[in-house]
Order: C-alpha cells, then structure tokens, then sequence
C-alpha cells in the first residue's frame, strides 16, 4: 500500500499529464526533418505551375509572379527572413504530386484541389485553402450558348489527370447528357485545341479560364457560362510524416489570413508591433512565443507579412482589382465580409 507522500508524487504527475495533454503546458517544437533540410540548402524549393497568370507564372526575366508563388515567397520569409531564398520548380498536372513525393520539392503551392483522394492515400498533406474556385465552362459567344445544360452533345477540351476530367464526367452523366471529351496531357494543347476549333468548349477551373482567356487572340469572342459544376478548394500540400513540417506551412498561410483581418499590412506591420490589441501583438511576436512552437523565430510572421502583405494584398495584386485578371473576392473574402476566408487565432 502506498504511503501518503507516495499517493502526493503520483497525484501529482498524474495531474502534470492531464495539463498537457490538455494543451496548457506548450511542448518544444516537433523535429522537422524538411525543415532541416531547407535550413541545410539554404533555400525552400516550391513545385508550381508552369505558368498560370494570377497563380504561378515567369515573366520575361525569369521571375515568378502569382498567388501561389507569393506563398512560395512568404514560406522561404518565416523561415529565412528572405523571401528570395526560394526555387520555384515548374510542374504539370501528371507530375506535380510525384515531384512532391520523391523529395523533388519541399511544398507544392500549384493551384492543386484538396480531396480525399489526395489528402490520404497519395501521401500528401493540404495545409489550407489559398483560393476558393469552381469548375466552369468557356465557349465562343457565336454559338449563343447560356448554360452549361445547352453543352449536350458538345465536344469539351479537358485536361488528362485533373480534378477537371472526372467532374466533367460527373456532370454529364447525372444529367443523361451526352458530351465528347476531347482529351490533352498538357494545358497548352488543351488551350490550343480549343483555339483551333477542335472542340466546342473548354472547362478547367473559373480562375484559370479566366487567365487563359486573356492569352486567345481575340478574347471578347469567348464567354465563361455562368455555371460552376463542383467545389475546388485549391491549396498549398505537403508529404505526409513531417507535421512539423506541416505545421509552418500551414500557420504561414494562417498568418497572411489573420493579419488581413486585423488590419495588417505590408506597409504597416512594423508599426503595429506596438499595438495594444493582444491579437496583433501575438501575432507579431510582440507578446508570448507562438514561434518557438513551430520552430521558428517569434516575429516569423513580421517576415512574412513584410515579403508579401497580407492575404487580401496578395490577392487583389495577383488576382483582384490591381491585376489584369480582375476577379471578384466573392467567395475569397474574409468571413466577415460574407467570404469563406478564415483562419484559426493565434492565442
């Protein structure tokens, strides 16, 4: 039978498990192998695509501009403090996912949909939604189409090994509406096809035919119908076994959420280090050690947000009203503002 003092120590480290396992003790980071081996190359090396206007694409010096390659840029800050230690690796939709498997890449930020699918028996990890989108359809004005419903008996454009092909077939087969598919590995003669006629309309995501509308010769001939056909939840993925790993990624793009919300930017994030509002200087490093938890400096958000802004900068500059594309932020705007855009606190 234990003694009084005995029954007092065991009491006692029963209580300190049940306070961290509850979460109220933080733990010292998680190792990360990936991120050791960025820290040891000296730079992150991001798949993209291999040039999506808005997303991810090179201009004639070479430099990647976009969304997906802003995120690129705000990953290499927090851990760098550098948004220009990074290497964009270009991938197409057959090799982005192998490429991010083998160790080819350290994330893929390429306008890549999370599903089931992906997120469990490929081996990878999404970290988030950086862009809410939705499968459409764009046809030439002359054929007076006004929905997606009139495309029976069409041939479509699709791109092999993408989300776009089976949802294409999901459309159509639930309707009993007969289409032909007409089929290309790259996105290129996908969008040359359509170009030349060899088929009646062209479907991918909205924001991409949007982009790729942009490059036909004459865009006022084409229209996107106003029907989206699925949810494509398109974000930044990881390999599975390292959530350390995961974890930077993941509160990287959290923190370009949060700060919009807050009200900080790219210009004026130095100065609201000194905020009285507890939230900012969480954030910001200002208050607490939310950095040491993902092994990362305490102002890693500082960096971050001073590479790229926030997420609604990154947007409007790479998609938004500041870019050709001119997309609406509808479903992209912050939860408060009616859009779907949210992220978990700092606290």
């Amino acid at each position: 039978m234990l003694g009084k003092q005995s029954l007092i120590r065991v009491a006692k480290s029963a209580v300190a498990a049940l306070v961290i396992l509850c979460g109220l003790i933080p733990l010292a980071a998680a190792q990360s192998p990936t991120l050791d081996n960025v820290k040891r190359r000296g730079q992150l090396v991001c798949g993209v695509n291999t040039g999506l206007a808005g997303f991810s694409v090179p201009d004639d010096r070479g430099q990647w501009t976009g969304i997906d390659a802003d995120f690129c840029r705000a990953v290499a800050a927090a851990i760098f403090g550098d948004r220009n230690k990074v290497r964009f690796v270009p991938l197409n939709a057959k090799e982005r996912f192998t490429a991010l498997q083998s160790g080819e890449v350290d994330v893929l930020s390429r306008n890549t949909t999370w599903t089931m699918s992906r997120d469990t028996s490929l081996g990878l990890n999404f970290t988030g939604v950086i862009f809410y989108d939705g499968q459409a359809f764009m046809t030439r004005k002359a054929l007076g189409l006004k929905s997606a419903a009139d495309l029976k008996g069409s041939s479509i454009c699709v791109q092999s090994g993408t989300t776009n092909e089976l949802n294409l077939a999901d459309f159509f087969a639930t309707r009993g509406l007969p289409y032909r598919p007409v089929v290309f590995e790259r996105l290129v003669e996908v969008l040359g096809a359509y170009n030349s006629g060899r088929c009646d309309s062209f479907t991918t995501d909205s924001s991409q035919l949007v982009a790729e509308r942009t490059r036909l010769p004459d865009p006022d001939a084409h229209e996107i119908l106003p029907d989206l056909i699925s949810k494509e939840p398109l974000g930044p993925a990881v390999r599975q076994g390292d959530a350390a790993w995961a974890n930077i990624v993941r509160w990287t793009l959290f923190a370009m959420i949060n700060a919009e919300e807050l009200g900080i930017t790219q210009h004026n994030v130095e100065s609201m280090r000194d905020a009285a509002n507890p939230e900012i200087r969480r954030l910001l490093g200002a208050e607490g050690e939310y950095g040491k938890g993902i092994g990362l400096a305490d102002d890693w958000a500082v960096s971050v947000l001073k590479a790229v802004g926030n997420y609604g900068e990154c947007f409007e500059r790479n998609l938004g009203q500041g870019s050709p594309l001119k997309i609406a932020r509808g479903r992209n705007a912050l939860w408060k503002d009616g859009g779907l855009m949210y992220a978990p606190p700092v606290r």
